[in-house]
């Protein structure tokens, strides 16, 4: 008897076509609403993180199939959870495949052939799924005991994820998320050397924590967000007083940060409290803008890292570090970007905002967030 039988009632004598009616009716709506938030809360994360996601969503699967299998073993109350949850995974599979599919589909349609990709992806799925249909009917056939079927699931699933995985990997993007500027910029900013995506996908990982800093791959030295508000500058401003026991007017700091940055597209601050550094990007800020900006809060951090004030320097020195950064980032940005962009680099896209960020007006009477 299939697994998707007796989890609708077949072969219970209390089973009733209502209940099965029900049970259907709620996983199909949990699916429906697990879609609809988590492609609110991540949507914006699924382009610039598609290598993650698109494994992820084999993971999601993968479980979900898992929960399935189990539920027949459990009484009906925590059955029905199970299955719920089940039908979670796998709207959470369809939203993370779609996107990142979608996005790697992009990557490789080098010459726009777009439609073509897909009709020959549709294809060759096809032919898997029948090559699959056909070793599934004949391993069916050979096992029969429990202990049988789990180990063939088991073993199938490892296999899937392992495959899965070493594709993922195999993919070169040649856009800079946040990841692989860390990698790019840190091996530049420290000896000049240029890496090729081929490289950085050697190196990078597969699920990374969001918005971590790390140098030439190693240990995180802190954390950055792009794209914040002007109101969570100043909070972070005020938390880098409270840790230090320093006090200043915020209107005399903010005034000191926005003329470092009067000549650039952003504004950054660095928080003691967790070794958080805050982006705010100005109006007009483009791709290379966003680039710079995150090149100069990974260099800050590594700095600050290196001469042991992540926790416990004054806003002054923080200041002046920040300065001095700067100063030293834009001596060498242009010919950065002019290396980077040899190296094949797509330096017209940047995907370092995994929020819907905010944009500030800076001008003579002051800021205020666009």
């Amino acid at each position: 008897m299939k697994v998707s039988d007796i989890r609708v009632g077949v072969g219970d004598a209390t089973a009733s076509a209502t209940a099965a009616l029900l049970l259907s009716v709620l996983q199909d709506s949990m699916g429906r609403i697990a879609t609809i938030l988590f492609a609110h809360k991540l949507g914006t994360t699924l382009e610039p993180e598609c290598k993650m996601y698109r494994l992820a969503a084999d993971v999601f699967n993968d479980s979900a199939m898992i929960l399935d299998c189990l539920s027949p073993a459990f009484p009906k109350t925590l059955r029905v959870v199970l299955l719920s949850f089940s039908s979670i995974l796998r709207a959470l599979c369809g939203v993370a495949a779609g996107s990142s599919k979608a996005s790697l589909s992009a990557h490789f349609a080098k010459w726009g052939n777009l439609g073509e990709l897909n009709a020959k992806d549709s294809s060759q799925e096809t032919v898997i799924s029948l090559l699959g249909m056909l070793t599934g009917s004949l391993v069916v056939s050979q096992v029969s005991s429990p202990l049988a079927t789990w180990t063939c699931l088991i073993l199938l699933l490892s296999i899937h994820l392992a495959m899965n995985h070493a594709a993922v990997r195999s993919v070169s993007l040649h856009t800079l998320n946040r990841q692989r500027a860390n990698l790019v910029f840190s091996a530049y900013l420290a000896d000049g050397t240029v890496m090729s995506p081929k490289k950085v996908s050697n190196q990078e990982r597969i699920f990374e924590r969001d918005g971590v800093l790390r140098w030439k791959g190693q240990g995180p030295i802190g954390s950055a967000r792009v794209g914040v508000s002007l109101q969570d500058l100043l909070k972070a401003w005020a938390g880098a007083q409270s840790v230090t026991g320093s006090f200043r007017d915020p209107d005399a700091i903010l005034s000191r940060i926005v003329e470092i940055f009067s000549d650039e597209r952003y504004l950054l601050w660095y928080q003691h409290l967790n070794r958080e550094v805050c982006i705010a990007l100005k109006e007009g800020a483009t791709a290379q803008d966003q680039m710079k900006a995150w090149a100069h809060a990974l260099w800050l951090a590594h700095r600050l890292e290196s001469a042991s004030l992540a926790t416990g320097a004054t806003p002054d020195k923080v200041l002046g570090v920040i300065q001095q950064v700067r100063t030293d980032l834009s001596t060498r940005w242009v010919a950065c970007m002019q290396d980077i962009k040899s190296a094949k680099w797509d330096l017209n896209n940047a995907n370092l905002e995994t929020t819907s960020g905010l944009r500030l007006h800076v001008g003579d009477s002051g800021e205020r967030d666009a």
